[in-house]
């Protein structure tokens, strides 16, 4: 066997792409330790980052080629730290440990709680994977985790820059983790915004519009960045509910217009159909 033998499994992975990830995992490892020192606004920012970084590793490995399945497992696995694990953690540091003193009976809900959230994210992150390459990429099956991350952080963040403390908001971030941990599992379609830019031309008005919502987040990033993924989270339950209503209303339509024919069919007067032929009598 040569060296440039094709049945020879390679050695080495792509250094590119698997910095972005190396720096997503960071991040997300950093969030921790900012939240265990009760600094959540930090560990908000760092989430953030993270999941810049990850949505730049897997564009950076198909520009440049260096696309492999190290690289796809490696980031399942930075992800789950990232956007599992650490938002959990952060959540119930900032408000849901509080559960036990309010309740005695119920101390353990908020743990609970965030370890839903974090079980939730590993079972979307591993339905993601067999999914590859057999799903529509335009739309997403179920929140993804960075946008649930988001969502999870993008509250910390927003109540701490009102200076409401998480222990006044214990029911908000139990329903809100719940929330999340549950869409992320759901067949819920989300738009995935894969098929814009790349190598595909858009609209002139779509710079215009980046560069708008770089104005409006510079304005107040803790308030735009919640309310942005906030809404992002909500699209798809409204979607599918729309959907769904739409295609009962059809169906109501559909009924409704056979409904005459088959009483008319039915209820027939006697009186409007055809004289018998004599011919036809014995």
């Amino acid at each position: 066997m040569t060296d440039t033998d094709p049945a020879r499994p390679r050695r080495g992975i792509y250094l590119l792409p698997s910095l972005f990830t190396t720096g997503a995992l960071f991040a997300g490892f950093y969030a921790i330790i900012e939240a265990l020192k009760d600094d959540f606004s930090t560990a908000a920012i760092a989430i953030l980052i993270a999941m810049v970084l990850d949505g730049l590793d897997g564009r950076v490995a198909r520009l440049t080629g260096t696309q492999s399945d190290f690289g796809g497992q490696y980031d399942s696995l930075s992800d789950m730290v990232s956007f599992g694990v650490a938002p959990a953690l952060i959540v119930y540091e900032w408000s849901l440990w509080n559960v036990g003193h309010f309740a005695a009976q119920w101390s353990r809900l908020g743990w609970l709680a965030a370890f839903l959230y974090a079980a939730c994210a590993a079972l979307r992150l591993a339905r993601f994977n067999t999914q590859i390459g057999k799903a529509d990429k335009r739309f997403f099956q179920g929140l993804a985790s960075p946008s649930a991350a988001a969502v999870m952080v993008g509250m910390v963040w927003f109540t701490r820059d009102l200076g409401i403390e998480g222990k006044h908001l214990m029911v908000v971030a139990f329903a809100v983790t719940i929330a999340s941990g549950l869409l992320m599992v759901s067949n819920v379609p989300y738009y995935s915004f894969k098929d814009i830019g790349g190598s595909r031309r858009v609209p002139f008005m779509a710079i215009l519009i980046v560069v708008m919502l770089f104005v409006f987040t510079s304005i107040d990033p803790p308030k735009v960045i919640f309310a942005g993924f906030a809404l992002y989270a909500l699209s798809g339950p409204v979607w599918w509910l729309y959907r769904r209503i739409r295609r009962l209303g059809r169906r109501a339509q559909r009924h409704a217009r056979q409904q005459p024919n088959q009483e008319t069919s039915t209820h027939a007067d006697p009186a409007d159909s055809p004289p018998a032929d004599p011919g036809d009598r014995e």
